[in-house]
């Protein structure tokens, strides 16, 4: 998938700003990008981003601590988010961001339901998959397992969904 496009960056910023985010939960460390664009958008705030990869999470910490974030701000944790997202806090986190395995994107929308205070946001980025989400024809299982978690979203009761234009698509869901 890759890093965030810088339209995305700045809208996670101008999210987590916007609801005066204190706590995110961020599923994809990847390179930082996204991380470092969450701790922006909340100055007082902390973040608890999970990757599988190690690597992923030694880059990103060299990001936030170029970019002159203290350590305490970022709790970066190596594991399966399946396996660490049920042993965080219930309603504790104001948003979190889904930029992860697509495979495993609907159990990240339910276990984000349970994160979410009500008012948080979930954030889903590369919603669209490059296009390949309004290909019909495509098949694939990253394609269909996207069009599962968007329809997933739209259709939970607790959760009112915008589908942003923005980099390679952006979801966002506020929780009731």
């Amino acid at each position: 998938m890759g890093a965030v496009s810088p339209g995305t960056a700045a809208l996670l910023t101008f999210l987590a700003r916007t609801i005066d985010a204190r706590t995110a939960v961020e599923i994809g460390t990847g390179a930082g990008v996204s991380s470092l664009a969450l701790l922006d958008g909340m100055p007082d705030g902390t973040l608890t981003s999970i990757d599988t990869e190690p690597e992923h999470q030694s880059a990103a910490r060299r990001v936030l601590t170029d970019a002159g974030i203290p350590a305490r701000r970022a709790r970066l944790i190596a594991g399966a988010a399946l396996q660490v997202l049920p042993k965080l806090s219930d309603a504790a986190y104001d948003l979190v961001l889904v930029d992860a395995d697509p495979l495993e994107a609907v159990e990240y929308v339910e276990q984000s339901l349970r994160l979410l205070r009500p008012g948080g946001l979930l954030v889903i980025s590369h919603a669209l998959s490059a296009g390949r989400v309004a290909d019909a024809g495509n098949e694939d299982d990253d394609t269909v397992i996207m069009r599962e978690t968007l329809a997933a979203v739209a259709d939970s009761s607790d959760l009112s969904p915008v589908l942003l234009p923005v980099g390679d698509g952006v979801l966002v869901a506020r929780r009731a």
